[in-house]
């Protein structure tokens, strides 16, 4: 008889149906790896703190998982008896110990925050914590958020940006990658948006003349003025009325916000075909004078093209 197998079979009979009964209950099934529990904090210790779950042996919060930022007094964080939520971040070891974590339980319901607060669009205030050449980082509920700086306002010094608060809404959110994107300029949009609407005279700066139109930065964002806009009279070269860093007053004749359009038009503000040639100056003066006329000549122009 080959003495392997001897003793193999041996070991086999060795271990009975009483040695397993007392290793099934040296686990715990109860208690899995990502499992959210409520626990009582038993005892604190300087690595960490013990909490009992209702488990054989008493849990164990490692100092590093008791909090995101970094915890300098665990008495104050965790008073003994007090009662709470914890996420069990590894399962039970040779002595039935359970590892719990605080940090992760608030990481996971803040992704369930942040991925809600992106489905519906909100906007949110967050704190600019650091820049580099693409953008600048900021505090997203405790965890790390980046805006592109071409989704920022204010984008050409970003170093005074820090320790700001600001407005922002969400561009991307994904949990896997633990990627955050926001951008302050889409909630800018959105909140200016809000207080538009058809027929109203707004003050802008020209930020940059194309063939087809004006673009006019206004409370954060940029409408057009098509060069069919600027004037009852025929324009065939807007560089000769306009300049780039120019103030001027128009009114808004379209609004779409799913798109993120705005039009305006300063033909309708004109005494006279040619006026804004002849006269800018007069004109954008008595911009607000003439506003109620102005809206009268688009309500029938809508009414003509209809």
């Amino acid at each position: 008889m080959n003495p392997k197998s001897t003793g193999s079979q041996g070991a086999k009979a060795s271990f009975s149906m009483d040695d397993f009964a007392k290793a099934l209950e040296q686990h715990n099934y109860e208690f899995q790896k990502g499992q959210v529990v409520r626990g009582r904090v038993e005892e604190l210790e300087s690595n960490g703190a013990y909490i009992d779950i209702g488990a054989k042996s008493p849990a164990f919060l490692p100092l590093e998982e008791a909090a995101l930022r970094t915890v300098a007094d665990l008495s104050k964080l965790l008073p003994l008896e007090e009662e709470r939520e914890f996420l069990i971040i590894r399962e039970q070891n040779e002595n039935g110990q359970v590892t719990l974590s605080l940090r992760q339980l608030e990481i996971k319901k803040t992704w369930d925050q942040v991925t809600e607060m992106f489905n519906t669009g909100a906007v949110i205030q967050v704190r600019v914590t650091g820049h580099n050449k693409g953008g600048i980082t900021v505090d997203v509920l405790g965890m790390r958020g980046f805006i592109p700086r071409s989704h920022v306002v204010e984008r050409e010094n970003l170093q005074s940006l820090v320790g700001q608060s600001m407005s922002v809404s969400f561009l991307e959110v994904d949990r896997e990658r633990e990627k955050l994107v926001l951008s302050q300029r889409a909630a800018t949009k959105s909140a200016s948006f809000s207080q538009l609407e058809i027929g109203q005279i707004i003050e802008g700066k020209i930020s940059s003349i194309k063939q087809f139109g004006v673009f006019v930065d206004f409370d954060g964002i940029t409408g057009l003025l098509h060069i069919k806009e600027v004037s009852q009279k025929y324009i065939n070269n807007l560089e000769k009325v306009f300049s780039v860093g120019q103030v001027i007053k128009a009114m808004i004749i379209n609004l779409n916000e799913e798109r993120g359009r705005i039009s305006l038009s300063t033909r309708f503000l004109e005494s006279y075909p040619g006026q804004i040639v002849d006269k800018i100056d007069e004109m954008m003066a008595t911009a607000e004078e003439r506003s109620e006329q102005a809206r009268k000549a688009l309500s029938e122009s809508e009414k003509v093209d209809n």
